[in-house]
């Protein structure tokens, strides 16, 4: 088990009971040749689950962070998320293929480095890690360990999902331009409330503008009082940093 220690330390999650890891790991050539259960004891129903525990992890962070996006622009945004491409990227970057059991042909084919293995494994892993102890875990895991959050965040405007805080702080090419965001109200009931933030732009001290926006989630009322104050800058057409 010394090799899961390190693949632990790499994913940044401590196992309670260590087996689910290896079992996530365990390649079905593997499993055929050294398991007394066969396919059985491979990794493939860690993958069905795991799918289904990205799929929800992924979907909920999208509904919540991008108010402003159809049905259908969430479900290609999702679909280009949870794909073979970023996952088996997601496996290179934590070294998965390293730790991968395979049965001698699988291994001396490269099995480590076929982008439907890896993929495949990150979905394991997500549903061993779910298992280990619960969905809440499992969804902080996803999106902060494995990095979701940053690969949804990286390529949110290919999808029509505007970030607007980003280019407001591009905006201003000034360190001493400040922008601070408060929470400023919520409303409605528990089940669907929406929230209020203000963004407040200082320079040396010198407000320069207050703004306000709402939203289902806070970072999406952030976002939107983000676009109301990008709008007000660029809208009158002023200039009010050095280049």
């Amino acid at each position: 088990m010394t090799g899961f220690i390190r693949a632990q330390e790499l994913i940044g999650y401590e196992f309670r009971d260590l087996s689910l890891l290896k079992k996530a790991f365990t390649h079905t050539s593997y499993a055929n040749e050294h398991c007394a259960k066969g396919h059985g004891d491979s990794n493939q129903r860690l993958e069905f689950l795991g799918d289904s525990v990205l799929s929800i992890a992924v979907s909920t962070y999208l509904y919540r962070n991008y108010p402003e996006m159809s049905e259908g622009e969430l479900s290609r945004f999702r679909s280009a998320i949870v794909c073979e491409e970023t996952l088996s990227g997601v496996a290179s970057l934590f070294s998965f293929g390293d730790f991968i059991l395979f049965g001698h042909g699988e291994k001396v084919t490269g099995g480590n480095r076929k982008a439907s293995v890896l993929a495949d494994c990150v979905e394991a892993v997500i549903a061993a890690v779910y298992l280990d102890s619960d969905f809440a875990t499992a969804e902080r895991f996803v999106l902060s360990n494995l990095g979701f959050s940053k690969l949804i965040a990286s390529c949110a405007s290919e999808y029509g999902a505007a970030d607007h805080k980003s280019a407001l702080q591009e905006f201003f090419h000034d360190p001493e331009v400040n922008i601070e965001y408060r929470l400023s109200g919520r409303s409605g009931p528990d089940h669907a409330p929406l929230f209020e933030s203000s963004v407040t732009i200082s320079r040396n001290g010198e407000m320069l503008c207050t703004k306000t926006g709402s939203g289902r989630s806070k970072k999406a009322a952030e976002q939107a009082a983000a676009g109301e104050a990008l709008a007000f800058f660029t809208g009158r057409g002023e200039k009010i940093y050095d280049s």
